[in-house]
């Protein structure tokens, strides 16, 4: 059994929650370091390394960004600007329905905001670091690949090889649902939605996948099929490691989490 406890652990509210858009679910939480709180006046404290944290849930709306928050804690206390957002996801109806292209498109517009909310808030970031956990590890390898200026993507347990998690069925199909079809339906979608197929092109930035090895829920053969197709992707596998023990800072998996973000694809052991 997974240990789900972070799930519903006590946390801190966020310093801030931005918009970044009409829908009831374009809104980022921001986790900032105590020092770097904005001034009274308004005036900037100086630049912080940024983590854009992408949640998890198999795409599926029944899931948001509030089980991040330990992990958001956890990151700004060691430091960094940590900016949540939450994005359009399968089982939403009205304008918060996802899917293809919607929930992209969402992902992609936080990134090109980031800057200028961020900066309304009087906080400067420096280098950015995209960090997603299963299908939010998706999105963040998705994005590696995208126009947008990040140095660092780290996939927590992600779900990188679209192709392979659709034949395995995993989530009930939720890459089915979140993309309206298998492989050999929608083949163009998988093309452009697929890390394990975009990366074909090397991003510049560095890629990181850090995935347990007793992971139940996307097991680890996604992430070494995926660094098998693509040799520069660090890959840390961590023994005796479970699916909600990488976003949980008790957890054993916390050193090499944090070790991750402020490292450019250094071997952690």
């Amino acid at each position: 059994m997974e240990d789900r406890d972070v799930l519903t652990r006590a946390s801190e509210l966020p310093d801030a929650v931005l918009r970044y858009g009409d829908h009831g679910d374009a809104v980022i939480d921001v986790h900032l370091p105590p020092r770097r709180l904005p001034r009274s006046d308004g005036e900037p404290r100086g630049a912080s390394p940024l983590i854009v944290l992408i949640h998890g849930g198999f795409w599926h709306a029944d899931y948001d960004r509030l089980h991040m928050r330990p992990l958001a804690n956890a990151l700004a206390a060691e430091g960094f600007v940590v900016a949540s957002p939450e994005y359009r996801r399968v089982g939403g109806t009205g304008d918060l329905a996802g899917g293809w292209p919607t929930t992209f498109d969402d992902i992609s517009t936080v990134m090109g905001s980031l800057p200028r909310l961020l900066g309304g808030l009087g906080v400067e970031a420096e280098r950015t670091t995209v960090m997603g956990f299963s299908a939010g590890g998706h999105l963040a390898l998705w994005l590696a690949n995208e126009p947008h200026s990040v140095d660092n993507v780290i996939g927590l347990a992600p779900v990188g090889d679209l192709r392979a998690a659709a034949e395995a069925h995993l989530g009930d199909d939720a890459v089915n649902a979140l993309l309206g079809g298998f492989p050999s339906e929608v083949p163009d979608r998988y093309n452009a939605a697929d890390p394990a197929a975009r990366l074909k092109s090397r991003p510049s930035c560095d890629v990181v996948v850090i995935h347990g090895a007793d992971d139940n829920i996307v097991p680890v053969d996604n992430s070494r099929g995926l660094r098998a197709k693509h040799p520069f992707v660090v890959m840390h596998e961590l023994e005796g490691i479970e699916h909600f023990a990488l976003i949980d800072p008790l957890s054993p998996a916390w050193p090499v989490v944090r070790a991750a973000v402020a490292t450019d694809s250094t071997d952690l052991g």
